[in-house]
This record gives structure tokens, C-alpha cells and sequence, in this order.
């Protein structure tokens, strides 16, 4: 999982600077890449014919020799030095931090201890590679040998208990959040791969995040004042989605007596009631899925649920009609944009539902925040890029009558009202030169607008 994400940015960025592909091609295999998370980056582009076989085999090889350089290169010789002439100069090997207590360690927990002391986001443990962390968005190998299988197995079977384990070797899969009483919580997956064992953890906050401490606007404290509605928050995974709708939920606590219930795939945030009473249920630990729990939260006289993320028919259609029936509801989707946002929740229900569900999906929706963390060019952290939709009257009318890719026109008209779109987002971030024009090439959805930057020499 580790390798497959350095893998994806290594791809992106030889394929970008030596134009194996245009820039809209690489956006499309970018939106499939969010929709096909099994997927690497190459896959989809040798499946939809952007890149030869030929020239997939090379990159792969360029990428071992570079990120693996204590192996033998599995190319020969020739391969190597024939992409070497194509690379970009500026693709280096992955960083390394150097930590001597950890050179020889076994200790899952002696290496998320020092994950959470280096600020990083993420920990990887993974065969063939030494262990990972994603820290501002950027990846950064521990300076130590690269694990064996023996090792991944032994390092990752020892943080858990006996009936995790029995269903890790039964599922092939086991997700669940790790917690040590003397440092934090960690949202865990642990999967069985081509190579052996494997795992990421992402590292929880021991506190609830507050909303001024994110770069959110301050009128998006209003999605905190609905008491009926839904409200989603999307983006790609390690977004922030799960830190914004904590923060959301935090501003209910503290100013409104009400009754809060929150489902989750795991457990993340840990609320500390303070004016609303608040009930939290996980995944596999306290029901088997999200429409059961959302199922058996409706009759639990709740004004406020939080729903982990919408996965299914099932859970889409519980969560509408809960929001249209008087609750307040909370999600997360996978998605990059409003419209497509609004897609994606419609394309779950079947089309003989679809006029239906356009009517309450217009009413019952309250707005739509999705969110990307962008690297900022000083290095310092990363920094958040927002698309906001607001559900005025003139958008309810668009999804109701089937006009969904008119939506962003529709924001961009309506930007004194507090929408905005995410493609500005990042182009303001770009023209204060708080981040790269590489990177903002990465992260917009129309590259048109990319080419309007560059030519203007921002």
C-alpha cells in the first residue's frame, strides 16, 4: 500500500513532465484512479491505452532502481539507461529520516510513536520497503532495512488481539482503529498482498479539532445552524474530511443542547459531551453496517447523525429520508467536485427512482464542501483548497429538473453568496505563491484553466 502510493506520484510526475499523455488525459485517469481505489495509477492508464506496455515496464523499473537502490535493479542495464535519457532531472529518490532507536526495532507501536513525533499524517508497514510515513502530503522512508514477509507478519500480528487475528487470516482484511493508552489512536487496515502482510494507520488527533485551527471560512459555520438537511463533506482520502466534519460537530456540542449520534468506520474523533448528548458506534464493534446503525438511529429521537461515509443504496436512501424527515445529517463521499458529488449520491438509486429522488435530494440537501490539502511551496505543512455549494433555490431547481452539469456555472454566479469553486480555490492559493504550479496542476479538475495561469506566467 506504501509502495502503491509512492509508486502513483512517481507515475504522475514522469508522465507529466515528458508528456507520455495530455494533460486532460491524465486528469480523466485521475478521477478513475478516485473511483477505482484498487487500482494503481499505471493500471489505468495501460488499461484505457495511454501508455504502452513497453513504456509501463520501463517506468516500473526506473521507479525500483530509484526508490530501492540497496536491491538490483530488476531491468538491465540498457532499460535503465534508456528511460534515464526521458526522466525529468527533479525526480529523486524518496527522502529518508534517520532514527537509530529504530534501526533494528520490531515495535509497531515504537514505530507510530515516532510517526506521531515527526507530524507525519500516515504510517506504512510494508514488505520490501523500510517503513513509510506521508508527512505534508509527501512520503519519507525511515532510514533502516527494507522488511521481510516474516518481519511485516511478526510486527503487525503482535499490535493485535487473538479474534482480530483469526479474522485478519480468515477475511484477508481487517480494519479497525488501533489504540495505546500512553500515545493516540490510530484508523488502521491491515491486508494481505502479493508480497505478504501489509498495513497503513492514519494518525488520529488526541483532541477534537476546532474549526478556527483549519483555514475553513467562517461561513461555513452555518452548515452548524441547520437542524434539517444534509450536508456533505468529500474529497479524496487524507483530504481532512473526517477533521472538518469533527469540527462541525463540535460547534453543535458546544452551542446547542441536542442529541448527536455518529457512525463510524472506525472510531476517530472522541467527543467530550459539553451541551449535547452524544452517542458513538462503530463499525464491526457495535453493528454490522452503516444502514443498520443508520436504521436503528432513526428510532433513537436523534436531531444530529453522522454517517461515516455513504456506500450504498441502502445507507444513500436512509440518509435522505432521515434528512427530509427532520434530522440533520453529516456525511463523506469520494468525490472531487458539487456535481459530481450530486451524481454519485443519485447514481445510487435505480432510474425507475430517479425522479423521486432528484425532488428530495433538491430539498433535502443543505450544501456540499469538498475539500483537497495541497503542499505548500515553503515546505511548512500543507494547505486546504475548497469547493462550496450552497443550496439556493436556483440549484435545488437544476437537480430536481436533471441539470446537474450546470451546477458550477450555476456557483460561479452565485460566489457572492458564499460559493466557491475549487479550481479558484487553488488558483488564489497560486497566485499568493502559497503553493507550486506544479502542484496546482495536480490538484485542479480543469486544466484549462491551468493553461490560463501558466501563459499568464503566475
Amino acid at each position: 500500500m506504501a509502495v502503491n502510493l509512492q509508486f502513483d506520484q512517481f507515475v504522475e510526475k514522469v508522465i507529466y513532465k515528458n508528456k507520455l499523455v495530455t494533460e486532460e488525459q491524465l486528469q480523466k485517469a485521475k478521477v478513475l484512479l478516485v473511483q477505482h481505489p484498487e487500482l494503481q495509477l499505471l493500471d489505468i492508464l495501460i488499461r484505457t491505452k495511454l501508455v504502452s506496455e513497453k513504456h509501463a515496464a520501463l517506468i516500473k523499473n526506473k521507479f525500483e532502481s530509484q526508490s530501492r537502490p540497496q536491491q538490483p535493479p530488476a531491468a538491465s542495464p540498457s532499460q535503465v539507461n534508456t528511460i534515464s535519457a526521458s526522466l525529468p532531472s527533479d525526480v529523486s529518490p524518496t527522502p529518508r529520516i534517520s532514527s537509530d532507536t529504530l534501526k533494528n526495532s520490531e515495535s509497531l507501536q515504537a514505530f507510530l510513536m515516532e510517526a506521531r513525533n515527526q507530524d507525519a499524517s500516515d504510517l506504512y508497514i510494508s514488505v520490501n520497503s523500510p517503513p513509510l510515513i506521508r508527512k505534508h502530503g509527501k512520503m519519507i522512508l525511515f532510514d533502516r532495512p527494507p522488511f521481510t514477509p516474516q518481519e511485516t507478519e511478526k510486527i503487525l500480528f503482535n499490535a493485535l488481539k487473538e479474534n482480530q487475528r483469526e479474522k485478519l487470516k480468515t477475511n484477508l482484511s481487517l480494519e479497525l482503529c488501533l489504540e495505546f493508552p500512553d500515545h493516540g489512536r490510530y484508523r488502521s487496515c491491515f491486508l494481505k498482498q502479493r508480497l505478504g502482510w501489509e498495513a497503513s494507520f492514519r494518525i488520529i488527533s488526541q483532541s477534537v479539532p476546532k474549526f478556527e485551527n483549519l483555514g475553513l471560512p467562517e461561513h461555513i459555520k452555518q452548515f452548524a445552524d441547520y437542524t434539517q438537511g444534509l450536508v456533505l463533506v468529500t474529497g479524496p482520502g487524507g483530504a481532512g474530511k473526517s477533521s472538518t466534519l469533527a469540527a462541525i460537530i463540535d460547534l453543535i456540542n458546544q452551542k446547542r443542547s441536542e442529541h448527536i449520534i455518529t457512525l463510524e468506520d472506525p472510531i476517530e474523533f472522541i467527543y467530550d459531551p459539553i451541551k449535547s448528548h452524544i452517542s458513538q458506534r462503530q463499525v464491526g464493534s457495535h453493528t454490522k453496517n452503516f444502514s443498520n446503525a443508520l436504521r436503528a438511529a432513526l428510532r433513537e429521537d436523534p436531531d444530529v447523525i453522522l454517517v461515516g461515509e455513504l456506500r450504498d443504496l441502502e445507507t444513500a436512501s436512509l440518509a435522505v429520508t432521515a434528512a427530509e424527515t427532520g434530522h440533520l445529517v453529516f456525511s463523506t463521499l469520494h468525490t472531487i467536485d458539487a456535481a459530481q458529488t450530486v451524481m454519485r449520491l443519485l447514481d445510487f438509486f435505480p432510474p425507475n427512482q430517479q425522479n423521486q429522488i432528484r425532488a428530495m435530494v433538491s430539498e433535502s440537501l443543505r450544501g456540499i464542501i469538498c475539500q483537497r490539502l495541497i503542499p505548500r511551496a515553503d515546505d511548512q505543512g500543507r494547505v486546504l483548497a475548497l469547493e462550496i455549494m450552497i443550496n439556493l433555490s436556483s440549484i435545488s431547481s437544476l437537480i430536481r429538473d436533471n441539470k446537474v452539469f450546470q451546477i458550477k456555472n450555476m456557483m460561479r454566479i452565485n460566489q457572492s453568496k458564499g460559493m466557491q469553486i475549487m479550481d479558484n480555490s487553488i488558483k488564489e492559493l497560486l497566485q499568493k505563491k502559497i503553493i507550486e504550479t506544479d502542484e496546482a496542476h495536480y490538484a485542479m479538475v480543469d486544466n484549462l484553466l491551468f493553461q490560463q495561469q501558466k501563459s499568464s506566467g503566475i
